[in-house]
């Protein structure tokens, strides 16, 4: 057995034989031109095929999977279309008399550069998006079908189109492929019946085609790097997407432990199926929205998967946790944008930095707290070093643009710490104002409410917030006085107690005595046994870990 470590990119497993798809070799003759301005005609020409060969691709993913997931090939056209693209290649026919399809692919290779070149991690996944377009007008200059034809059927040969060519359609066994790397317009041709899943040496976890491999379902692992080969051909493999390990001539003892996790995953997939689309209402029709939590925006990949309305908590701390120095506006705005993008009109709503107490990270050089859970986190470090704070909501604000974006602050205990933080919210929008730099000027606002004192305050903070949402971790702890990180403690931190399920009562009633929503973000949310007591007491949402939605929508309906 031979085990390759990737980075994973869309989750799930998948067991079988591999594919191994040969690199497409793009090599393009130069040739001296005579008659510059024919070879500029060629170049529109091609484009122009190309454009319309995009728009029939972008009808067939918007058919399968959403209008939200065929905007990738919208953008595709917007690129080919973009006049400095063009006249990067005009120009490069023009000034050194080459041919049209080597002035395309000088011309992609220069745009790939700039885009590589980049900080945002977003923009330098663009750097795929352009040699793909870039590929689509050389193939029809040389007279290569596309693998999409004008009605839609598939063509081409093998030199174009490694998918289906490779006999991944011509017979009925299915496989996982491997290969060096995937255009997006490849990933959406594939025969979703006939791929198990992706494995390959190149590529990011935020670029388009991986999060095409996400909306299609398909496990999928990138960057192996040199450990791709092409002699594993034939051979039987295990990949996982959850953890990004890939299994080649996998041992008995491998086989079978992921055979049971995949039947233990087809189990929830059958659930999936069975719910998929359906509203979490119960029999009576009460209405409940079911969110979903997480950590990272890779997470998104497995909120989609579980069919969850949106991400009822996105704890954002994971980023300054996960890194040495501070995350840029850059690095943050990348970050909530690829979630917003990725859940399209699906609310997004993120917590502001929560660390302290339990999440200590070097770089903020915090002092000693003999008992940091009542110390110096949250929202107190945020209004005490605003610098920090208006990084972070500058880079919200900027993500709020490409999606339905909502912001919660944590640890809140008074109505003044909301104001204090709105004050700073308005000072960056103006800033972005100023540079003319889009945002959405409703962002919705809200607190989490995990204090007895924000429990106390609900009415005045529902004032002034869109929404709350009840972080029954912290609740708990701070209503029974009990740490929970202590393990001696356990038998008297419990979040059955009735104080707690007061404070829950005593919040959702407020919250709805002044017209804003309610939820709850804490791990009482998936706990079936209390579902028929929210339920009762009128809770507005729910967000749990992806993995918890689809048994607690099925206790709801059958409620």
């Amino acid at each position: 057995m031979r085990t390759i470590q990737g980075v994973s990119v869309s989750a799930g497993i998948a067991i079988g034989t591999v594919r191994v798809l040969a690199a497409v070799d793009y090599a393009v003759e130069r040739r001296l031109i005579d008659d510059p301005q024919a070879e500029m005609d060629r170049f529109r020409a091609a484009r122009d095929t190309a454009v319309a060969q995009l728009k029939q691709l972008r009808d067939n993913v918007a058919a399968e999977f959403g209008e939200n997931k065929a905007e990738l090939f919208d953008a595709h056209r917007l690129m080919l279309q973009d006049p400095d693209y063009a006249e990067c290649v005009e120009g490069l026919i023009a000034q050194d008399k080459v041919n049209a399809e080597f002035a395309v692919k000088s011309a992609a290779e220069q745009f790939a550069a700039m885009f590589a070149a980049m900080d945002s991690s977003t923009m330098q996944a663009r750097a795929a998006d352009v040699k793909d377009v870039s590929r689509r007008v050389m193939n029809v200059l040389q007279g290569k079908l596309d693998s999409t034809a004008q009605d839609g059927s598939v063509q081409g040969d093998a030199v174009q189109n490694g998918i289906v060519q490779n006999g991944i359609a011509q017979n009925g066994e299915s496989h996982i492929i491997f290969a060096e790397d995937l255009a997006p317009s490849d990933t959406a041709q594939l025969d979703r019946a006939k791929v198990l899943g992706l494995v390959t040496a190149k590529g990011s976890a935020n670029s388009h085609t991986a999060i095409l491999a996400r909306t299609m379902g398909l496990p999928a692992i990138t960057g192996i790097g040199d450990a791709f080969d092409p002699a594993d051909d034939g051979h039987v493999a295990v990949i996982d997407g959850t953890s990004g390990a890939v299994f080649v001539d996998p041992d008995e003892a491998t086989l079978t432990e992921y055979r049971r996790r995949k039947a233990e995953a087809e189990e929830h997939l059958s659930l999936l199926r069975k719910l998929k689309g359906k509203p979490t209402e119960t029999k009576s029709g009460q209405r409940v929205h079911l969110y979903a939590n997480i950590s990272r925006p890779s997470d998104a990949a497995a909120v989609l998967a579980n069919d969850a309305e949106g991400i009822g908590l996105f704890r954002s701390e994971f980023l300054y946790l996960e890194r040495e120095d501070w995350p840029t506006e850059e690095f943050q705005f990348d970050a909530y944008g690829q979630v917003a993008q990725e859940m399209g009109d699906r609310p997004v709503i993120i917590r502001t930095l929560d660390i302290g107490a339990d999440k200590q990270v070097d770089y903020f050089n915090l002092s000693h707290e003999d008992n940091p859970a009542l110390g110096y986190r949250a929202i107190r470090i945020c209004l005490t070093r605003p610098e920090i704070f208006k990084v972070q909501l500058r880079a919200l604000l900027r993500a709020s643009a490409y999606g339905n974006i909502a912001i919660m602050l944590p640890m809140i205990t008074s109505v003044q710490e909301v104001r204090d933080a709105k004050r700073i919210l308005e000072e960056a929008k103006s800033e972005l104002r100023g540079e003319r730099i889009d945002f959405n000027e409703s962002i919705q606002i809200g607190v989490m409410i995990e204090t007895p004192a924000s429990v106390i305050m609900a009415d005045e903070l529902a004032a002034e917030v869109d929404f709350f949402s009840i972080g029954t971790n912290d609740l708990t702890q701070y209503t029974l006085a009990c740490d929970r990180q202590n393990p001696s403690l356990e038998r008297f931190a419990d979040p059955h107690s009735p104080a707690v399920l007061r404070m829950i009562q005593m919040t959702i009633e407020a919250a709805h005595r002044h017209g804003i929503w309610c939820g709850i973000c804490g791990e009482l949310g998936a706990d079936l046994s209390l579902t028929d007591t929210f339920l009762r007491l009128g809770i507005d949402e729910l967000s749990v870990s992806p993995t918890s939605v689809l048994p607690l929508r099925n206790v709801i309906r059958n409620h």
